[in-house]
């Protein structure tokens, strides 16, 4: 795994990215060994809801890790925070007003890890004043590790990543999920897929936002979707789409901010058509 080239978020010489990479590396080393090896599971908000003490302890691994270097920077990490919505957005609300916010996901995709299904990742950005400044995704089970810094770019495996180039809707491979909320949000996205799907090459559900992100950032897919998610399933992958020459927003159209729930990332290309499907299905608008 390499660094991206000219790594210049610092802080009395320690490098946010370098400490980001070398972070997420760890838990997900960490995470890929333990591979049915876990020996709790619990259920929080529904039964696709999960967690096990290999997410707590990734978490923690992470904190500690990230803690040591900057012990001044606050922490928004997903096992730190009760299930639901509200508490969510409150979670969000009690950091806000730090300068810099760690804010991760230790397992994205924690029912494709106590599948065994090798889809899953550690999931790390830093805010500065509210905007992602860092984003790493780590994909254990691939070894692959996509980096993006504000204003340098996208990479992966060192390498940089562009957005795909597909002009229109029916040229594109989507990706989309379906949400834990069943009463309010899996429908809401069900009516998109049921809109979308016909218009366009196919779409799949990896189970992981942050990697469906990433995939976006790599031009592996045209574009992604999902009502009702987090703060620590987009951050990250919010700038890696950007970086790439991608565009991310809601999905009405309002620019990415930590505050998104119903996400729309794209490379830019298919943006405003695949808004318009969502806005005509009446798929775009969710309320808590």
């Amino acid at each position: 795994m390499a660094e991206p080239i000219n790594v210049h978020y610092s802080a009395s010489g320690k490098s946010f990215t370098a400490v980001a990479i070398n972070t997420a590396a760890k838990a997900g080393e960490w995470i890929k060994s333990k591979l049915g090896a876990y020996t709790s599971l619990n259920q929080k908000a529904s039964p696709g809801d999960l967690v096990t003490e290999i997410d707590k302890g990734s978490e923690k691994l992470i904190k500690n890790l990230i803690m040591t270097h900057f012990p001044e920077h606050s922490f928004l990490g997903e096992e730190g925070v009760e299930p639901g919505p509200l508490a969510s957005a409150e979670a969000l609300e009690s950091v806000k007003g730090a300068d810099y916010l760690w804010i991760v996901d230790p397992i994205d995709g924690t029912t494709n890890f106590v599948h065994g299904f090798p889809f899953f990742s550690v999931s790390i950005a830093l805010a500065f004043k509210g905007e992602v400044i860092v984003g790493v995704v780590y994909d254990p089970s691939r070894d692959e590790l996509f980096v993006a810094e504000k204003g340098k770019g996208a990479y992966l495996r060192g390498k940089p990543m562009h957005t795909s180039t597909e002009a229109t809707l029916s040229e594109s491979l989507l990706a989309t999920g379906f949400p834990i909320d069943p009463v309010k949000a899996l429908p809401l996205n069900m009516k998109g897929l049921q809109a979308v799907l016909p218009k366009v090459r196919n779409i799949r559900n990896g189970g992981s936002a942050a990697l469906h992100l990433a995939y976006v950032a790599a031009g592996r897919m045209s574009g992604f979707w999902e009502i009702n998610l987090n703060a620590w399933d987009l951050a990250a992958g919010s700038l890696l789409v950007q970086e790439a020459g991608g565009q991310i927003t809601d999905t009405v159209g309002t620019p990415y901010h930590l505050g998104v729930r119903n996400v729309a990332a794209t490379n830019g290309r298919i943006h405003d058509e695949l808004l318009q499907v969502l806005k005509e299905a009446g798929a775009a608008e969710y309320e808590e």
